[in-house]
C-alpha cells in the first residue's frame, strides 16, 4: 500500500502508542507512588506531533484538525475522562481574516500624497472586526504609548476625542527613570506594553484603526516574526464579545520614520515626548485612505479537555489544569518549505502533557485534574481566552492553572523557570516542589519581553486563576557551552520553518520540566485549600469576586 489517508494514519499511530504505553505500565510510578513522567511516550508524541503529516498543525487548516483528532484519541488512550458530556472537545468560535492587497488601495498619504509602502516589506494590516471590505479615509494621531493606566496616574489621550481616527502608537510601555525607577513594572514589560492590549484601548477609544510602530528592541522580535504572521496568511480572532478595530496593523521602524516626516514631524522627538506623563495626542499631516480588502470566513476550532477525577469526597469538585496550546502557524507559501512544524513551540508541550496525564490517570490525587490542550494560541490566545469566558470547570473551583509553552530540548538543569509564581502562593509551592527534586528555582531577570502576558495562562490570571508557566531551566548540567549553542540557536528558528523534531535531541530536561509541572501540580492538588494571590495583586481582584 503506497499511500493512507492522514485520519487513518493518525488513528493507526494513536492506537500503536495505546499498546506501546499502556496506562498502568510499569515503572510508571515511583516507589512512594507518586506519578513519574516517561520519556519515551513523551518523544513519540513529540515526533509525531511536529512531523510534516500535521502540517504545522495550523488554525483552520487540515493540520488542525488532525492534531484534535489525534490529542482526543490520546486522551482516551491515558485514562483521561471527558469534562463535559461524551466529548473531549470545546468548541472554539473564531473569524478567519486574510488580507487581500493586491485587490486593495489601501494607502498612507502625507500632504496630498500617497507615500511608498509596500504591503509586508514595510507595513501589514487587516481587519479587527472580521469585516471583509472597508473604505478608510482616517486622519493618523500618535498616541505615544496609547496607554491608560490609573494606578500609575498615566493617559496618553488626555480626553480628546478620537473617534474614526487611525491611531499610531508605540509598542511596550514607558521605561523606567531615576525618578520612577519602578513604574509600569520597571524594566519588566507590563501587559500594557502588549500588542494585544494597544488594540484593545483602541477599540475602547472609539477609533477606526491602529497602527503599531515595530523595532526589535520593544517588540523582543524582529519583522520577520510580524511578517510570518500577517503576510499571505490567514488571522483569527474570537468571532463573539467584544469586535475589535477596522483596522490593526504594523509598520516598520523606517516606515513609520518616513511617514512621520512627510506629516511634519520627528519620530525620535515625540518618542522622547511619549516618554512622560504629560504628552498629548499629536495628529499628524497624514492619513490612511482607499479600500481594503480581506478574505473573511467564521469557522469552529476545538480546545480538548480531559480530566483525572480526585478521590477526595469533597476536594473532587476542585480542579487544578494543566494546558498547553496545540497550534502553531501551519502551512505558509508556495515554494520550498511550506510547513511550520513548531516543534519546541508548541509540540513540546503538547507531547508533555500527554506523557503526564498517562501517569496522572494511573495516580489520581485528591483534587481533580484537567488536561487541557488549546487552540489558536498563536493567534493571540483565542482558545484559552474562550475556554476562561465559558469554562467547563466553575473558576470559583479551579485551583490553579499550570502551562507548558516550549520546552527544553537541549539537557537536564539544575534549575526550573517559574517567572509570575511569585503573584501567588504557587510560589512558595514551586520552591518546595523544586528542593524535593534537588532544584532550585531560576533566578528571576527582568520580564523585558512580557513572557507572562504571551502565554494561554494569561488566560485565566485575567479571570482570578492563579496560573504560571513552566519555563526551562538556565544551568545546564554536563557541557555548558554546547548547551548555550542549541539554546541560542533556537532564536533564530521562533516562528520559523526550521523549528523542527531532530531525533538526536536529549529530551531529559524536557521530561524534567513535566515531571516538575506534575509534581507542583500534585502537590497543589492535595493541599488542604487553595492557592491565593498575594495582596494587593491586580489579578487577585478578580478573584475575590
Amino acid at each position: 500500500m503506497q499511500k493512507m489517508f492522514p485520519t487513518l494514519i493518525a488513528t493507526a499511530l494513536a492506537t500503536s502508542l495505546a499498546f506501546a504505553f499502556p496506562a498502568h505500565a510499569a515503572g510508571g510510578t515511583t516507589a512512594k507512588g507518586a506519578p513519574k513522567v516517561q520519556e519515551a511516550p513523551l518523544r513519540a508524541h513529540l515526533a509525531f506531533l511536529a512531523s510534516d503529516l500535521l502540517e504545522g498543525r495550523g488554525t483552520g487548516q487540515r493540520g488542525g484538525d488532525l492534531t484534535v483528532a489525534y490529542i482526543e484519541t490520546q486522551a482516551l488512550a491515558a485514562g483521561l475522562k471527558p469534562v463535559s458530556g461524551n466529548s473531549y472537545r470545546q468548541a472554539v468560535r473564531i473569524a478567519g481574516v486574510k488580507s487581500q492587497p493586491a485587490e486593495s488601495s489601501l494607502r498612507l498619504e502625507a500632504n496630498g500624497a500617497a507615500l511608498p509602502a509596500a504591503f509586508g516589506k514595510d507595513w501589514v494590516w487587516a481587519p479587527g472586526d472580521a469585516k471583509a471590505v472597508h473604505s478608510l479615509n482616517a486622519d493618523l494621531v500618535f498616541v505615544g504609548y496609547g496607554i491608560t493606566a490609573s494606578e500609575e496616574g498615566w493617559n496618553d489621550f488626555k480626553g480628546q476625542d478620537l473617534k474614526g481616527k487611525v491611531l499610531v502608537m508605540m509598542v511596550n510601555d514607558p521605561q523606567p527613570t531615576a525618578e520612577a525607577p519602578n513604574r509600569f513594572g520597571g524594566k519588566s514589560l507590563t501587559y500594557y506594553g502588549r500588542w494585544t492590549y494597544k488594540f484593545e484601548e483602541a477599540a475602547r477609544q472609539g477609533a477606526a484603526g491602529v497602527l503599531l510602530i515595530h523595532t526589535t528592541p520593544t517588540a523582543s522580535y524582529g519583522w520577520s516574526v510580524i511578517q510570518n504572521s500577517w503576510d499571505g496568511v490567514e488571522r483569527f480572532q474570537l468571532a463573539q464579545g467584544k469586535l475589535g478595530t477596522a483596522l490593526q496593523g504594523w509598520m516598520t521602524e523606517d516606515a513609520a520614520r518616513a511617514l512621520f516626516k512627510a506629516g511634519g514631524q520627528d519620530l525620535d522627538a515625540l518618542r522622547a515626548a511619549a516618554e512622560r506623563k504629560d504628552f498629548q495626542p499629536v495628529p499628524l499631516k497624514a492619513r490612511v485612505a482607499g479600500e481594503m480588502k480581506a478574505a473573511v470566513r467564521n469557522l469552529e476550532q476545538f480546545n480538548v479537555a480531559g480530566v483525572v477525577p480526585g478521590t477526595d469526597p469533597k476536594l473532587k469538585d476542585e480542579v487544578v489544569i494543566y494546558s498547553a496550546h496545540w497550534d502553531h502557524l501551519g502551512k505558509q507559501g508556495t515554494e520550498g518549505d511550506t510547513i511550520f512544524n513548531g516543534a519546541v513551540d508548541n509540540a513540546s508541550g503538547v507531547a508533555a502533557l500527554l506523557a503526564m496525564a498517562k501517569e496522572a490517570s494511573a495516580s489520581p490525587a485528591k483534587r481533580s485534574q484537567m488536561f487541557l490542550w488549546v487552540a489558536a494560541e498563536e493567534q493571540g490566545l483565542l482558545g484559552s481566552a474562550a475556554y476562561a469566558t465559558a469554562p467547563l470547570w466553575p473558576l470559583a473551583k479551579t485551583a490553579a492553572n499550570l502551562n507548558l509553552d516550549s520546552l527544553n530540548y537541549v539537557g537536564l538543569t539544575s534549575d526550573i523557570g517559574t517567572q509570575g509564581s511569585e503573584r501567588t502562593d504557587l510560589g512558595r509551592m514551586a520552591e518546595a516542589t523544586a528542593k524535593a527534586m534537588n532544584m532550585t528555582i531560576s533566578v528571576a531577570a527582568p520580564d523585558l519581553a512580557g513572557g507572562y502576558f504571551r502565554s494561554d495562562h494569561f488566560s485565566f490570571a485575567k479571570v482570578g486563576v492563579p496560573a504560571f508557566s513552566i519555563d526551562a531551566g538556565k544551568e545546564y548540567l554536563g557541557d555548558k557551552a554546547a548547551a548555550k549553542v542549541k539554546t541560542d540557536a533556537y532564536a533564530k528558528k521562533y516562528h520559523q520553518v526550521t523549528d523542527e523534531y531532530d531525533p538526536s535531541w536529549d529530551l531529559s530536561g524536557m521530561t524534567q520540566q513535566a515531571q516538575f509541572t506534575l509534581n507542583l501540580g500534585r502537590m497543589v492538588a492535595d493541599a488542604p485549600r487553595m492557592p491565593e494571590w498575594k495582596a494587593g495583586d491586580a489579578f487577585g481582584k478578580a478573584r475575590a469576586k
